[in-house]
């Protein structure tokens, strides 16, 4: 069941003035162990859970991202001044719109179907080899389709594969960026005007999580369903409207003979973050609370959560690329294994 509860959240600005600090704007993914850690991750929680088949198919192919990102090299990215022009106009520098994928995303998708191959569901086998054989404009006109978020319903068995190749380059590509700013003083990425999308390649997030930056706790932190970079957002506002006038906090909790349902709420570890002005939500996964949590696993592992919330009329902010759903349906169940 749900459980709701509403919590006085103190702004960035009060906790930050409260501990003389300020925290980073941006938190950047680790390109050693980005994947490496949402395996992990996976494996965990797909122990005696539900969707175990299909946490685990996701966590064989978080290990292939792995190793697709550890030898990523050699893919074009745009030219410093094509940065400078995108920050002077509030825009996010690597967004699909303005950056064209390099090419060898097809390279790495190919290969993710052929490594992935033996780790598949059965169901998952017509996909995977009608991937290896396609056209390059086939697989072209299914990556527009997963970032636009216009998945057709004979493409859903193919758009984790797809994704999980462009979640790869985009990594990439942020993480080259990045690198080369460190080297040169230079800085790529930085606020836009739209607060409510990442800063790098104006996608949604897929969740927010809480972390204690420079000795302030529970700064909260959107995290990127495509490129992995996290970006600082104030709690005590909606991450799709930044309204902070009705936001309450929703999760799955049971009934314990010592602890009343709404004190188990309010402690939970993965909340839905809900606003009456909008109608929307995004999941907050609470890192002082459970410091193992994984954006895109954790957010996974707890859909009951969304099928619940979206029953209720609520609308998600935000995408999980590895579980999409077709362009006209609304979630109403757990994939089949």
């Amino acid at each position: 069941m749900t459980a709701s509860a509403t919590v006085r959240v103190m702004t960035a600005e009060e906790i930050a003035a409260s501990a003389g600090a300020e925290p980073p704007f941006l938190r950047f993914p680790a390109r050693t162990t980005v994947f490496a850690e949402r395996e992990m991750r996976l494996r965990q929680l797909a122990r005696r859970h539900p969707m175990q088949d299909f946490l685990e198919f996701v966590a064989a192919l978080v290990h292939e991202q792995q190793a697709q990102l550890t030898r990523a090299d050699g893919w074009p990215i745009p030219d410093v001044g094509s940065f400078v022009e995108a920050r002077a106009k509030g825009l996010a520098p690597l967004a699909p719109a303005n950056w064209s994928r390099p090419p060898a995303w097809r390279d790495v998708l190919r290969s993710l179907a052929e490594s992935i191959g033996d780790r598949a569901p059965a169901a998952a086998a017509p996909a995977l080899t009608s991937l290896r054989s396609a056209s390059d404009e086939t697989l072209e006109r299914l990556a527009d389709a997963v970032l636009a978020g216009r998945v057709g319903q004979d493409d859903l068995a193919a758009s984790p594969l797809v994704a999980a190749a462009l979640q790869v380059v985009w990594t990439h590509a942020l993480l080259i960026v990045h690198e080369r700013d460190q080297a040169s003083g230079t800085t790529s990425f930085g606020r836009i005007a739209d607060r409510t999308v990442c800063p790098c390649c104006a996608s949604l997030p897929t969740v927010s999580v809480t972390r204690s930056e420079a000795g302030v706790a529970g700064q909260r932190y959107l995290h990127c369903a495509l490129c992995g970079l996290q970006w600082h957002l104030d709690r005590a506002c909606c991450p799709h409207c930044l309204s902070g006038n009705r936001i309450a906090y929703e999760s799955l909790a049971a009934l314990d003979a010592d602890e009343e349902l709404e004190s188990r709420a309010a402690k939970s570890a993965i909340q839905a973050e809900t606003c009456d002005d909008c109608g929307h939500y995004l999941k907050i996964l609470h890192g002082d609370r459970d410091p193992l949590v994984e954006p895109i696993a954790d957010d996974l592992a707890s859909f009951p959560l969304d099928l619940l919330l979206v029953d209720n009329g609520r609308e998600r902010h935000g995408v999980n690329l590895m579980l999409q759903f077709a362009a006209a349906d609304p979630p109403s169940g757990v994939p089949p294994p």
